[in-house]
């Protein structure tokens, strides 16, 4: 496994692989690696033969700068995983030599990028595909992986892909979650033991609304969202930010579940904010 943190290394290690006629597959990281991750990255391993992981935590995708202080970093211990995974290439790039001087040129996927997700993080999506847009052109993966856990974000991407004619193939994995449900996530390390049903709170929610529609077989969604709603209001010191049925293309909101749709929502705790999802089809 190569370490390296210049793009023109980077470049040089995937100019030698695609000379061998290797299948170059990518998982993008914040690092803080968690069982999301490695299941992303044992995907790729398992469809590409050269393996690239970035680990950066990205200052333009945050609105919030104290958020950006304090998200979670131990690229010690995220080596040492990446190790035993036996990736091929770590990219750990500084915020200088990603953007250099001042960066005057940023990628937007208007429209999907202000709802949801995008009302409570202004310029987030903004953020976040300019640079994946630029670890594209940097590692020229052939295939690029993400987890559903961030749905809206998947579907920011694959667009994003769509619209720029990039030849990458984004391919999207189950969310994982840990024993009692909630979704993998580096900020679950900020999650007081005593806090751990209100942080469920949602999942709770969302599990409750799958199983009207798929049990009892309601398909109005104002109704399965006030139910998932009273789930979670009833947690002290749980702020619900939103709770929507979407349709799984265009995250426009749908009246009646009549095919794939997506259920999303946000929490805050006084310390710590959550999203989760699920996938609902009938």
């Amino acid at each position: 496994m190569k370490i390296v943190k210049k793009i023109d290394d980077v470049r040089k290690e995937i100019k030698k692989a695609k000379k061998e006629g290797k299948t170059i597959g990518f998982v993008p990281t914040m690092g803080a690696l968690h069982n999301g991750h490695i299941s992303l990255i044992k995907t790729s391993l398992s469809q590409c033969n050269f393996n690239v992981v970035s680990i950066f935590v990205n200052p333009i995708q945050f609105n919030d700068p104290e958020d950006y202080q304090r998200y979670p970093r131990d690229i010690n211990r995220d080596i040492e995983l990446l190790k035993k995974v036996k990736v091929d290439l770590v990219f750990v790039p500084s915020v200088e030599e990603m953007y250099k001087e001042r960066a005057d040129t940023y990628v937007e996927v208007t429209g999907l990028s202000n709802v949801l997700e995008g009302k409570f993080r202004p310029g987030h999506f903004k953020g976040v595909c300019t640079v994946v847009c630029k670890l594209f052109n940097i590692v020229q993966p052939d295939r690029a992986y993400f987890g559903w856990k961030d749905a809206q974000q998947l579907i920011i991407i694959r667009k994003m892909v769509k619209d720029l004619n990039i030849p990458v193939e984004i391919v999207g994995c189950p969310t994982i979650r840990e024993k009692d449900g909630l979704a993998a996530s580096s900020r679950n390390i900020f999650i007081k033991e005593d806090d751990r049903e209100k942080a469920l709170s949602l999942y709770k929610a969302l599990k409750k609304i799958e199983d009207m529609v798929l049990k009892k077989g309601i398909k109005d969604t104002s109704i399965l969202l006030e139910e998932g709603k009273s789930i979670i209001v009833k947690y002290p010191d749980v702020e619900l930010q939103y709770l929507e049925i979407v349709d799984f293309e265009d995250l426009s909101p749908v009246r009646k579940i009549e095919e794939k749709v997506l259920v999303l929502g946000a929490i805050k705790l006084p310390y710590v904010r959550l999203i989760d999802n699920i996938i609902i089809e009938v």
